[in-house]
């Protein structure tokens, strides 16, 4: 119940939030172009970047459930696609359910038959032209190489034997600008989406020969279709190619069940594909023409800027009072790069920009500072007093 609750807070929270995008949806909003020129805007939901739990939440739908799709988890190795998960058909099912909603453990039970969480009104029900089969785009970071970190390199070390594949990268020719696994890369502790890249970019060369041939095919099969579907533009050849690849790994998938390389947590082989991000895989082709290329929608930016505006600021902290610590450390740091941005332009405007050296290249070593200026009888002191916070 308290998951249900949970789920309820969100979307009742979400729904405050954009109720202002939502009238604009509705009756349209004056908003200044590129040109400058005043335009009339109906402010619809593009895009909703969340990974596979988070979808399943704004969807309305439980775990083990496809967010863009009619699958449950008994479908997710299918080779074709289901019908989208539509606003009209959630909707329709939320309104089928006759128990009292405000009987929340009874309300949930009926609600197990079509796979709903038991939320009564989603944030979206009422979004003019915002469906959430169009807004709920393919995420590169968690859809693809989350994917082949938790699953595609499992079957590879299964298929291979971890002393052997780890014997394999560690005599990787070392390639400038990306990482050597020189102790293997069963022992790693920290992954990155980084890091995950990069061993995609190996993995294909370093199995090839000791992976039974149908598993070497069908992960080359999906390491072509997550290059593929990163381009930044994609026709309909693209489209085709991304499901042509697409259908070749769920022709030779079996052969990875066949060499006992997917297995549990506890060692025993599984001879399903309840995978979630398998059956999401489906949905980037036909969600090109809607909503362009997904690598547009990679959750990389955000990842990176809970880094440095929550993390970083957090380490210098005593482990106490983290959001008050983690504000005035932001707030010193722009404080500093205020500061910085002041003094360059006044040093530009005195003549001491850093300009490289003549018989130089251009590099760090060589950047010398211009100090002549026309009024060298004034204070050359800088004008703290003007720049200091009060």
């Amino acid at each position: 119940m308290q998951t249900l609750l949970v789920d309820q807070l969100y979307h009742d929270s979400v729904a405050f939030v954009v109720e202002p995008l939502k009238i604009a949806a509705c009756i349209g909003i004056m908003l200044s172009d590129l040109a400058g020129n005043s335009q009339c805007c109906f402010t619809l939901l593009a895009s909703c970047i969340v990974d596979t739990p988070e979808a399943c939440t704004i969807t309305c739908v439980r775990g083990k459930t496809s967010p863009t799709t009619l699958a449950n988890y008994t479908h997710f190795g299918d080779p074709l696609r289901h019908p989208p998960r539509t606003k009209a058909t959630t909707l329709a099912s939320i309104a089928a359910v006759e128990t009292d909603p405000n009987d929340l453990q009874a309300y949930f039970k009926a609600c197990a038959k079509d796979r709903l969480n038991s939320v009564q009104k989603p944030f979206w029900d009422n979004w003019e032209r915002s469906d959430p089969a169009n807004f709920l785009t393919p995420e590169p970071l968690h859809h693809w190489h989350r994917e082949f970190y938790d699953h595609d390199i499992r079957w590879c070390m299964n298929a291979v034997g971890n002393a052997e594949i780890d014997f394999r990268f560690s005599i990787m020719q070392p390639i400038t600008g990306q990482r050597h696994f020189a102790k293997g890369i069963t022992t790693l502790k920290q992954v990155t989406g980084r890091v995950q890249r990069d061993l995609q970019r190996y993995i294909v060369g370093v199995i090839a020969g000791a992976a039974p041939a149908g598993v070497v095919r069908a992960i080359r099969a999906l390491m072509d279709f997550h290059y593929l579907a990163q381009a930044p533009i994609i026709n309909d050849d693209g489209c085709k190619a991304i499901q042509h690849v697409l259908s070749e790994f769920h022709c030779y998938k079996q052969s990875i069940i066949a060499a006992g390389a997917r297995c549990g947590e506890s060692g025993n082989v599984l001879e399903h594909w309840q995978i979630p991000k398998l059956k999401l895989m489906q949905s980037i082709a036909p969600s090109i023409p809607d909503s362009s290329p997904a690598i547009q929608w990679t959750a990389d930016t955000m990842e990176r800027a809970h880094i440095d505006l929550i993390k970083d600021p957090a380490s210098s902290t005593n482990n106490r009072e983290y959001e008050a610590q983690i504000c005035r450390a932001l707030d010193r740091l722009e404080k500093c790069w205020g500061f910085e941005l002041a003094t360059r332009i006044w040093e530009w405007e005195r003549g001491m920009a850093p300009t490289a050296a003549a018989n130089g290249d251009g590099s760090d070593d060589e950047i010398v500072y211009n100090t002549d200026s026309e009024d060298d009888d004034t204070d050359s002191g800088l004008p703290l007093d003007g720049l200091t916070d009060n």
